[in-house]
């Protein structure tokens, strides 16, 4: 039996994360934090673990850079949630969020040089770079270490190995199924209804640019799809 039931969310850019932990935080005022850690080979669980034992007092966890298996804590129930979203929304909410950014990364200095269309070409000949193509499934597939060739089945393993997988697009039913898995631990989580962004995720791309991005993110569009009809979403 776990003695302590913790929150830990892993932080995907631009997919409602800053919502969520808006939400942790107003639960949890005093009991949550956020910690980033380095890669370790795609690999850092036991970093994470490390994180939740040193801190017991603390019941939510976020961070945008938890890599590996979700971690095994003894006595400890670790409730897991990640959000997906339609990637070519994602991708232009990324563009616009890192055009406005006052720092000097190469993502954001690249927003600001260039349009959207020169944003994702960019980043699309760029080798290894995700944040264009097939970003959940590169994040996903973390959770189930092994070969490059398995990485969409190994993300596919990954969703079945999170507590919750909530969508962008119903923020609040995600939310809902949040509260479910928390069970009895946390009767008096609560929440304020969140609208649903109803922004175009076509303004500014045109046919050209969104068959190419159709085509990169075919995985995640497939992954997506896969998730939906798990949760009847």
């Amino acid at each position: 039996m776990a003695d302590r039931t913790v929150i830990l969310h892993y932080h995907l850019f631009k997919n409602a994360g800053t919502s969520l932990d808006r939400i942790l935080q107003k639960n949890f005022p005093d009991a949550w934090e956020t910690e980033e850690f380095p890669a370790m080979g795609g690999n850092n669980s036991d970093l994470v673990a490390e994180w939740i034992k040193r801190n017991p007092d603390v019941v939510a966890f976020s961070s945008h850079t938890a890599n590996g298996p979700v971690p095994r804590v003894p006595g400890v129930n670790v409730v897991s949630i990640l959000f997906l979203r339609d990637p070519i929304a994602r991708i232009r909410s990324a563009y616009h969020f890192e055009k406005s950014q006052k720092a000097e990364t190469w993502g954001a200095n690249l927003a600001r040089s260039t349009d959207l269309a020169g944003y994702v070409r960019t980043r699309l000949s760029t080798p290894h770079d995700r944040q264009c193509r097939d970003f959940h499934v590169a994040r996903l597939a973390t959770l189930v270490p092994g070969p490059k060739e398995r990485e969409f089945e190994r993300a596919v393993e990954g969703l079945c190995k999170l507590s919750v997988v909530g969508f962008v697009e119903s923020f609040d039913e995600s939310i809902g199924r949040l509260k479910a898995a928390l069970g009895g631990s946390y009767p008096e989580f609560t929440w304020e209804p969140v609208h649903a962004n109803a922004s175009n995720p076509d303004a500014e791309i045109g046919a050209d640019l969104r068959a190419e991005l159709e085509a990169a993110n075919a995985a995640d569009y497939r992954l997506i799809e896969l998730c939906r009809r798990s949760v009847g979403a």
